[in-house]
């Protein structure tokens, strides 16, 4: 009965997409990453092939930014100028993808025989799209210790350490030396860069 219900659930995993189906990355002109998505679904629509092609995904991660007080959540790619996409690998689907505008090939393998990301790696890669959905991240991050600039204000351009660092506020406190005292003083990430 258990191996019943394992079958099931095996059937259940691949409705939809073929057994030979595998994850390929491709390298794409930066910044065309999501018109090359749109693209490929349009030729494969056209060239009637959709059965030999799963998802096609771009990996961004959600990131969160406060400007003058305002959140504000950002989509950030993760891995500019690669797409990844779900697919059988033919002849007919590698010239599909390769012919595609702005792709200019895939990565892995020979450049007619690519070699499919792992199946562990993709998964990795895939938690990570959802992790970026479900917490955002701060879009810069400091650590307790850390050497930053300070960039505006009254302490322009003196060193400090971070001492305390708040992401729901986006700020965060720096020691900084002066007159041979160590001053803590509170900036906005926006005051200060990394050294």
């Amino acid at each position: 009965m258990g191996e019943n219900s394992q079958d099931q659930a095996r059937k259940e995993k691949n409705t939809g997409s073929s057994e030979k189906m595998r994850w390929y990355v491709v390298h794409v002109y930066s910044g065309m990453e999501k018109s090359v998505r749109r693209s490929l679904f349009e030729r494969i629509e056209r060239m009637g092939m959709s059965e030999k092609f799963g998802q096609i995904l771009v990996p961004t991660e959600e990131v969160v930014e406060v400007k003058s007080g305002q959140k504000s959540v950002t989509e950030r790619r993760f891995f500019p100028g690669y797409v990844l996409i779900e697919m059988e690998m033919t002849d007919d689907t590698w010239h599909l993808v390769k012919d595609t505008g702005k792709v200019t090939g895939f990565v892995g393998g020979k450049s007619n025989k690519p070699t499919p990301i792992p199946a562990r790696e993709m998964d990795k890669l895939l938690q990570q799209m959802q992790d970026g959905i479900d917490k955002p991240r701060p879009k810069i991050s400091y650590e307790v210790g850390e050497l930053v600039r300070i960039k505006e204000g009254p302490f322009a351009d003196f060193n400090g350490n971070v001492e305390e660092v708040n992401y729901e506020k986006s700020r965060l406190r720096v020691s900084v030396t002066i007159f041979g005292r160590s001053t803590p003083v509170e900036l906005e990430f926006g005051q200060v860069e990394k050294v």
